[in-house]
């Protein structure tokens, strides 16, 4: 191979015998690795963040929301549980959607998934600062020490080592499953579904109002309600999708990478019921409101929750129900720091990014660098709002920058899918997805709905054209920078060989022209 060569718009720089060398990954995880990953990334928004919905739809509305986007990630799970091991790469929805659609089709949805999971850690590290400041009483400016805590000792314990990272990660969605489940049992004697879940009404201006004495419609803004709660309801499930990232760290991702997706999809849809259900038809009083209305602009349902059930002992529940929210914050923290990894390996991002640690072989400046973006988000949201704006602001905001995100790159997934079905149709697929084409056309669907809403709703709209201009310097990057320096790292060269990789591709003339044939 020349020095560099040209594919269509992009050009492959030859690097030395030693680059990819630098930047090995180890392998470790089974199938429950696979399946406490994917569980303990979404588990978070079972604590916090999906009850901003009940403003939005009413208990109904939101419900419904759930059920609708529920779908939307089962389909995703089966589409992903088919591409997975056919291309079991680090690359994740960038190596799907680069076999399917080229350099530029692989980079904006790699860009698109970048932006999900770099947000998400600071989504929920906000969420962490107002449990940790509810337990133990710390005042409102203190919330950034917080939210730097929480990103040094957790990239830390991802800087360690992969078993390491796995081994917590199951420990602590396991755990987080046991607090859900402990809240539901306790939650039981004190519900009441038509006193606190639908005390929820509409009042001037379409504006929620509290009905003090419940009894209330089950959709109170109707069929609108439910549209609007769709971007909170995804935080039920939002970064379940993470789990192709660990395949070059799986021992067997061709087996086990669809057991872990469809395990940890079934393990979520029921916890997404029970915590809607049961955490909405108690009677959390605070601040003179109680039940749905108080908790649809809570920081910290779930400790709400407890101080229903547990009374005074409720600090003590809270501080492990905080383990919920840091078992998301620790697997997504993984799920960034190989993102950008693989996008740097192959020279989309700088390369220098894609290095690993040593005999630890974790990416080291991958993970460092993800996290003081997150933080420098969450920091300018914190100065522009202000302090006092509340929970439901300045987390609402981060979690639609998320979301919006997330809602590209699973569209781009989806339509990843079903290009591969139809260019790349003998590549071995070990797993067959049965809802086939179909179940990609309805994630398409169900994205871009929730996309639209997310435009439509005017109190997130500056985050969400925050994340917009995000995207846009990205692609303004790759089309100036980026694209002249890309690297025949595994993914490209699984998509330049049309589905052969493994060959040993040395001249790319040949690639070249198949790539132009597709």
């Amino acid at each position: 191979m020349a020095k560099e060569q040209q594919v269509g718009s992009v050009k492959y720089q030859k690097v030395d015998e030693g680059y990819f060398a630098k930047r090995q990954l180890r392998r470790y995880a089974g199938v429950w690795s696979l399946w406490a990953l994917g569980v303990g990334a979404v588990i978070s928004g079972h604590f916090s963040g999906w009850n901003f919905g009940l403003m939005s739809g009413g208990f109904g509305g939101l419900l419904i929301a759930a059920i609708i986007i529920g779908i939307m990630y089962v389909a995703l799970s089966f589409s992903l549980a088919e591409m997975s091991p056919a291309l079991p790469h680090t690359g994740g929805a960038y190596s799907f959607a680069r076999s399917a659609m080229g350099p530029w089709g692989g980079f904006i949805t790699g860009l698109a998934e970048n932006m999900e999971y770099v947000l998400t850690p600071a989504v929920i590290v906000f969420f962490i600062g107002s449990y940790l400041q509810g337990i133990f009483g710390t005042p409102p400016e203190w919330q950034p020490l917080w939210w730097v805590l929480g990103y040094i000792v957790f990239v830390g314990l991802n800087l360690f080592g992969v078993e390491l990272t796995f081994r917590v990660s199951l420990v602590v969605t396991l755990m987080a499953l046991a607090v859900l489940a402990v809240f539901w049992i306790s939650a039981i004697p004190h519900f009441d579904f038509s006193r606190w879940a639908l005390n929820i009404g509409v009042g001037p201006g379409n504006t929620p109002v509290e009905l003090p004495d419940g009894g209330g419609e089950f959709m109170p803004f109707g069929w609108m309600g439910v549209l609007t709660a769709m971007p909170f309801a995804v935080w039920l499930f939002l970064a379940i999708e993470e789990l192709p990232l660990a395949a070059e760290e799986s021992h067997d991702p061709v087996r086990d990478m669809p057991r872990g997706l469809l395990l940890g999809i079934a393990t979520l849809l029921f916890s997404a019921f029970m915590v809607i259900f049961l955490n909405s038809g108690i009677g959390v009083t605070k601040d003179g409101a109680s039940g749905a209305f108080y908790l649809g602009s809570s920081g910290e349902p779930l400790l709400d929750g407890f101080r229903v059930t547990f009374g005074d002992y409720a600090n003590i529940l809270a501080l492990l129900a905080v383990i919920g929210l840091i078992a998301s914050f620790h697997t997504i923290i993984f799920a960034f720091g190989r993102q950008i990894y693989s996008l740097s390996r192959a020279g989309y991002f700088p390369r220098f990014l894609s290095l690993t640690l040593g005999d630890r072989q974790t990416p080291y400046i991958a993970l460092i660098t993800g996290a003081l973006l997150g933080l420098a988000v969450m920091m300018v949201i914190w100065v522009v709002a202000g302090e006092k704006a509340g929970a439901a602001v300045i987390g609402g905001t981060l979690l639609n920058m998320a979301v919006f995100g997330a809602m590209i790159s699973y569209g781009l997934q989806a339509i990843s899918f079903i290009l591969l079905r139809r260019c790349m149709p003998d590549i071995p697929r070990p797993f067959v997805s049965p809802l086939g084409e179909g179940g990609a056309w309805l994630v398409l669907a169900i994205a871009t709905i929730t996309l639209v809403m997310q435009l439509a709703d005017p109190v997130y709209r500056i985050g969400v054209a925050g994340a917009a201009a995000w995207y846009a310097a990205g692609i303004l990057y790759f089309a100036l920078f980026g694209r002249h320096r890309l690297v025949l790292s595994p993914e490209e060269e699984f998509a330049l060989s049309q589905g052969k990789a493994g060959e040993g591709l040395t001249d790319l003339s040949g690639a070249v022209a198949a790539e132009a044939d597709a």
